[in-house]
């Protein structure tokens, strides 16, 4: 049996599915996603980049769990029918960051894959409704500094 087409309506939405989740928010210029990785270069840490209208939004992850969802309460809230309330959590751990899905009606999608979980790498890209959210990871090795390293594989981008 065939998948339904996913369409937003006024009243209500379908569930996107794995290719048009992955296609619903593509960036208008993938360059200003280079633009907020090149503002958080001398910052090391874990970061969200995200299309926000005309900007790019770059929020560091700065806490154990940062919320993502339509709710109110959501850290990185979008106010958009695609999104469930309680869409995704992202979890900071000491060697990782994992993407979770928060029992969401759309899924979430990592790289265009359906995940429930997923470590997250520099550069992964992430969908939440027709949302595309882009980990940026600047590792402490870059500066120098001995201090606490970036999560994930902590390997310089080069």
């Amino acid at each position: 049996m065939d998948e339904p087409t996913p369409r937003a309506t006024g009243e209500g939405t379908e569930p996107f599915t794995g290719q048009l989740a992955a296609q619903a928010a593509v960036p208008e210029d993938a360059g200003r996603v280079e633009e907020a990785r090149e503002s958080v270069t001398d910052h090391p840490g874990e970061y969200l980049a995200y299309d926000d209208r005309e900007d790019v939004a770059v929020v560091p992850l700065t806490r154990e769990w940062t919320r993502v969802g339509r709710s109110l309460s959501a850290d990185i809230r979008f106010d958009d029918p695609t999104v469930s309330r309680r869409h995704a959590l992202l979890v900071r751990q000491a060697d990782e960051v994992r993407v979770l899905d928060d029992r969401s009606l759309n899924g979430v999608f990592v790289n265009g894959e359906r995940v429930e979980w997923s470590a997250l790498r520099d550069g992964d890209e992430i969908a939440v409704g027709r949302h595309i959210l882009h980990y940026i990871e600047v590792p402490v090795e870059e500066h120098g500094d001995p201090g606490r390293t970036g999560a994930g594989t902590g390997v310089a981008a080069g």
